[in-house]
Order: C-alpha cells, then sequence, then structure tokens
C-alpha cells in the first residue's frame, strides 16, 4: 500500500487562491463565504482532483487520506463517485463545456474548468443529484478558488447544458467521434484499432467507463488468500500451475505482494524470494507478508530487476513488470490524462532489461512468467520477441496452464479464458473479458 497524501485544508486552498487574485476581483470574504455553501463531498472532490491534475496524488491514494475520514459514508461515496467521474469522462464533458462557450477555443484557467467539469458530470451521469445542487455549488466552487470573475459564465454554460436535450444514438461514429464520447484520448484508441479492431477498441473504451468487475474469475475470494485485483491474481495462479514443483521461486518486481502471496499459498514446498527497487514499497510489503502464516517461507530483499545481484538461479521466476497500465484504466482513470506516446519506449526499454536480466537467473528447464497490465504490444509481444530472439528460450502454450486452473476449481464455472490466448499468450481485453487488460506469457529456459 502506498504512503496516503494528506490533503490541504479548505481554508490553506483559499488563501493561497486570495494571494493571486486581482485587486478587481473584490475582497477576499467572498471566497471564504463560497465555502460555507458547498457540500464536503463537492469540496473534497475538488481538492482531490486538483491535486491529482497537479501531479501530486494518484486518485486511490487520495480517496483513502486522512482528509476522507472526517467525511460521513454518504460524502465518501459522493466523493468517490465525482473525483472517479469526472477522471473517467473528462475529455466528454470538456468537449461538451466547449460548445456551449462564446469562445470554444477559449483556455479556461484550470479551477473554473474543474468547477465546469464537476457541475457537468452530475448533470449528465448522476440522475440523483438535484440540477440546482449540481450548478449552484459549480459556482461557488468557482469563487471559493479565487475566479470570481468567472461564476457568471460557469453559471451560463451549466444551466445551457442542464437544458439541452441529451444526444442522440449515431447510426455510426468514427473512432474520432467515439473517443470523445467514452473519454479516451484519440491517438491512444487508434491504436487500439489498429491492434485489436475497431468494435474491440470500442468495447474497451466502453469497460472502461464503468467500475472494474471485482471477483468475477475465481471461485475461491477470501479467507487465508490475499484481497487484489483479479488480473494480479490470474497472473499469480498461472505461475503457480505453470512450475508446479518449482523448489526456488523468484518474484522480481513483488510490490505490493499479493502475487507472492498467491504463489506462497500454491507453492507449499517452495522457497521464495521477492525483490522490489523500493524500500519503502518493500518495508510495506513486508508488513503485509505478517499477516499470512504461510508466507514465512519469503525472504524480501531491496534489488533493481535490471541489474540482480548474486548468482542463484530459480526454478520459477515471475516477471510481472512495471508498464503503463493501459489495461487498467476503469480503475486507474487518470493515466489516460498523463500518457503520452514515447511512455511505450521508455517503458520497453526498462520492460526488456528486466526481461532479460531475469532469464539469466532461470534455471535450466525452469520457466518465467513475463506479465503486464498494458494493452500496447511493444511492452508486450515485442519485448518478449526481442529479448529470446535467437536464444534457447522459447514460449510455451498457455492452453493446458488455463485448463488447469478450470479443472482444479481455481475459476468459477463459466470463467473460459481461452478465447483470450493470442498465439500462445493470455491477452484479455477489457469489455471482452469481464476483467482489466492483461498479457501474460510463459518462457521455459533450454535445458
Amino acid at each position: 500500500m502506498k504512503n496516503k497524501p494528506v490533503l490541504q485544508k479548505p481554508s490553506q486552498i483559499n488563501r493561497a487562491a486570495a494571494i493571486k487574485r486581482p485587486a478587481s476581483a473584490g475582497p477576499t470574504a467572498s471566497a471564504e463565504a463560497a465555502i460555507g455553501k458547498i457540500a464536503p463531498a463537492r469540496l473534497a472532490a475538488f481538492e482531490i482532483l486538483t491535486l491529482v491534475g497537479e501531479g501530486k496524488g494518484h486518485s486511490d491514494e487520495l480517496l483513502h487520506s486522512p482528509r476522507m475520514e472526517v467525511l460521513s459514508p454518504e460524502d465518501r461515496n459522493l466523493t468517490t463517485a465525482l473525483v472517479m467521474g469526472v477522471l473517467r469522462w473528462q475529455i466528454a464533458l470538456d468537449a461538451r463545456v466547449r460548445g456551449l462557450l462564446q469562445r470554444p477555443e477559449q483556455r479556461l484557467a484550470e479551477p473554473v474548468a474543474l468547477a465546469l467539469r464537476i457541475g457537468a458530470f452530475q448533470l449528465l451521469h448522476l440522475d440523483r443529484i438535484p440540477a440546482h445542487a449540481a450548478l449552484g455549488e459549480s459556482v461557488e466552487l468557482c469563487r471559493a478558488a479565487g475566479q470570481p470573475h468567472a461564476t457568471g459564465m460557469v453559471n451560463a454554460v451549466l444551466r445551457k447544458l442542464a437544458a439541452a436535450q441529451k444526444p442522440g444514438q449515431r447510426v455510426f461514429e468514427s473512432v474520432a467521434a467515439f473517443s470523445e464520447r467514452l473519454g479516451h484520448p484519440q491517438w491512444l484508441v487508434e491504436r487500439w484499432v489498429a491492434a485489436y479492431g475497431r468494435e474491440a477498441a470500442l468495447k474497451i473504451c466502453e469497460a472502461d467507463q464503468k467500475e472494474p468487475a471485482q471477483g468475477s474469475l475465481f471461485r475461491e475470494t477470501g479467507g487465508d488468500l490475499p484481497q487484489m485485483d483479479d488480473g494480479s491474481r490470474l497472473v499469480a495462479e498461472l505461475a503457480a500451475v505453470a512450475m508446479p514443483a518449482a523448489k526456488t521461486v523468484w518474484d522480481c518486481c513483488a510490490a505490493p505482494g499479493g502475487k507472492t502471496l498467491i504463489l506462497a499459498h500454491r507453492l507449499a514446498s517452495a522457497e521464495i524470494t521477492a525483490t522490489d527497487i523500493s524500500a519503502k514499497r518493500l518495508a510495506q510489503t513486508e508488513a503485509r507478508f505478517r499477516r499470512y502464516a504461510y508466507a514465512e517461507r519469503i525472504r524480501c530483499a531491496i534489488a533493481d530487476a535490471t541489474t540482480p545481484s548474486g548468482d542463484q538461479t530459480f526454478d520459477l521466476i515471475l516477471c510481472d513488470v512495471p508498464c503503463s497500465g493501459t489495461g487498467t484504466l476503469a480503475g486507474n482513470p487518470e493515466i489516460r490524462h498523463r500518457l503520452k506516446p514515447e511512455e511505450f519506449t521508455r517503458q520497453a526499454a526498462r520492460q526488456r532489461a528486466i526481461l532479460s536480466a531475469a532469464l539469466k537467473r532461470l534455471a535450466p528447464g525452469g520457466r518465467l512468467i513475463y506479465s503486464t497490465c498494458s494493452l500496447e504490444p511493444e511492452e508486450c509481444e515485442r519485448v518478449v520477441e526481442n529479448v529470446i530472439a535467437g536464444t534457447d528460450t522459447h514460449q510455451v502454450q498457455l492452453e493446458d496452464s488455463l485448463l488447469k486452473l478450470a479443472a482444479s476449481g481455481t475459476l468459477k464455472e463459466g470463467a473460459d479464458l481461452t478465447a483470450a490466448v493470442r498465439d500462445g499468450c493470455l491477452r484479455t481485453l477489457p469489455g471482452l473479458q469481464n476483467c482489466d487488460g492483461f498479457f501474460a506469457t510463459v518462457l521455459e529456459a533450454g535445458k
């Protein structure tokens, strides 16, 4: 679990905003007075979205921060709905708002744009929120953020939006049109169309706009098993059935530790090494391990997976590498706003280095599972192809491992993932499979 940042208090935000306000904007008391007119949930959502936009925290961290603990359960639920909803729909919301501005090309100050997004999201997506509450408090958010000169515009735009008819269903949408409607960068969706086809790309976008599915793949949950998302667990379960007789196991990018725990639970006689480059994350992982008796066999060490020390070899290696995370946009919607095309090249270089280093530690006849939560071929198939080319390492077909999981009762009845196998690798796609987007392949070292 990552550190939880503490949000600024409203008074701190408004004092900072007041310093920047022009004298013509009136006394600072207007900003202070506006706070009393804003519901705690909307104020908290505005603060969190501001921090996310400034790159000062991730939505998941901030939604579990001490600032949230002072809110009532109802306010926490609304704050979460506003934050995640605005992040998921931001591109579409901005497009709707832009069409209602007198000068659509004008660049709005970020607090003003954020107040409009919060108001527009409530008007368009939250049926139980009265329009007057969504509209009025968005105006007050604008005022509280030190932008009183924009309150009239915010009021006018949101009134137009509330009165407008919802767009009708188009007979056919271009990629640009459904990318915008479903809140995704067009350049990213075009990549998915090229890789998986138009219909699959559309389903991915639709799935990204919903709450991620939980507990949809596995029969056994809870108890002495760690809590984790289905995709991460699936990778660990596949690793365990790929080499059930393994005596030595290495999870080379272990934090936050859920996959390591699955391996320890399934491979009762194996010695397991868990490493991570971050001392802080590894310390949190070790604390998590102490809650499980079967984790006593796990040895933890700080290590850079691209340059691991020592010469020990392992029967089984789990190589779940850092990646862009484009398969997890339903649960991590802000990724789409920060991601740039060049990120894939940077990630792929690090992924090749990690995989190359890990294969050097794989015992003859041993197996390695390479996985990501990315939808991008550059981080998945291309990395594997590049690294194993010209070596005696080969890919092992994944169908057998999936059939073993199904036969053991690990997977729920009906959770058939064989359709997600492409060229012997597992490739789940949101909207086509009831889980996040993951890639996994099994590699076997020559004997």
